[in-house]
């Protein structure tokens, strides 16, 4: 039984009618035990048991819907978002490695917002929003960014507000009001006057300085950008649970965890926390610079 048939594991269990009625239904799937899953995970790896493998994506649809939620401020039905993290929840669970020692939910969590962010970003028109890393990034960051300095009104951004979101983000300003301006639905000049009248007759130009790159290296940097994800996920296998997990918390979430949240959850010291993230990280270097070599991605 091939694996490629892992989508059908779902059968006709998708939000596309009543998204109330979804969210009960997928209340009824128990949640698994770590025996359970380790079991159920391991019967699909080694015998292709679609059973198995029905078991452990349906036991998560909560927290695909849950994690689907945190992106509704996009203007997409809800519906299809959580279908998206549906699909990428499988793919979790076909890559999944239980003998690594850490939970599917921890694993899979990567996956699922994976998926959900590459559709938004086509429904949103990857030539509008941009292919590159930093511009995915700025895409999905804008707004809690916006948020955090108070910048609630609609309209171009304040130089000052466009420059504090360009180095926190590490992106040029001419990109931070390139994207602004398409999520808010607008499409200005840059000739556009800004300001009140002790700034009467600058223009958005002014503040800007061209960092705009060419089709091909922006095509180029993309591609790199989904093998070095690619990497990274499969270089995550490597960590066991706790690693794992501090190195979302220290270094993949938008908000980093401060080591002493974390070393009061674990209860060891902040230096311990501190010695399994450069352990944990180094691990994750190594493993992606061997599988990129593998793949003749790199010189050894």
């Amino acid at each position: 039984m091939a694996k490629t048939q892992l989508p059908a594991v779902l059968g006709n269990l998708t939000p596309d009618g009543n998204l109330s009625r979804y969210l009960e239904e997928i209340k009824r799937f128990p949640m698994l035990s770590a025996e359970e899953e380790y079991t159920l995970a391991k019967d699909w790896q080694d015998n292709e048991n679609l059973d198995a493998a029905h078991q452990l994506v349906t036991s998560h649809l909560r927290l695909v819907a849950k994690i689907a939620m945190g992106y509704r401020g996009y203007g997409l039905p809800m519906g299809d978002l959580i279908a998206e993290g549906n699909l990428g929840m499988m793919r979790a669970v076909k890559r999944f490695e239980p003998e690594k020692g850490f939970r599917l939910s921890t694993y899979a969590m990567w996956w699922i917002k994976a998926s959900i962010q590459e559709y938004i970003l086509r429904s949103w028109s990857l030539v509008k929003i941009g292919t590159t890393a930093a511009q995915k990034k700025l895409f999905f960051n804008l707004r809690r960014i916006k948020g955090e300095i108070k910048a609630y009104e609609d309209g171009d951004l304040h130089p000052d507000q466009v420059k504090q979101i360009a180095d926190q983000l590490d992106v040029p300003e001419k990109e931070v009001v390139q994207m602004n301006r398409r999520m808010a639905g607008g499409d200005h000049s840059l000739n556009a006057r800004i300001g009140g009248a002790e700034e009467d007759g600058a223009e958005w130009q002014d503040w800007l300085v061209d960092d705009s790159e060419d089709i091909e290296a922006s095509f180029a940097e993309a591609e790199e950008y989904n093998n070095r994800r690619q990497l990274l996920v499969e270089a995550m296998q490597d960590l066991n649970e706790r690693e794992l997990a501090i190195i979302q918390a220290r270094r993949l979430a938008d908000t980093p965890t401060t080591l002493e949240e974390l070393s009061r959850h674990y209860g060891v010291s902040r230096e311990r926390i501190r010695q399994i993230e450069a352990r944990a990280f180094e691990k994750l270097q190594i493993g992606m610079k061997e599988r990129a070599v593998a793949r003749n991605l790199v010189e050894g």
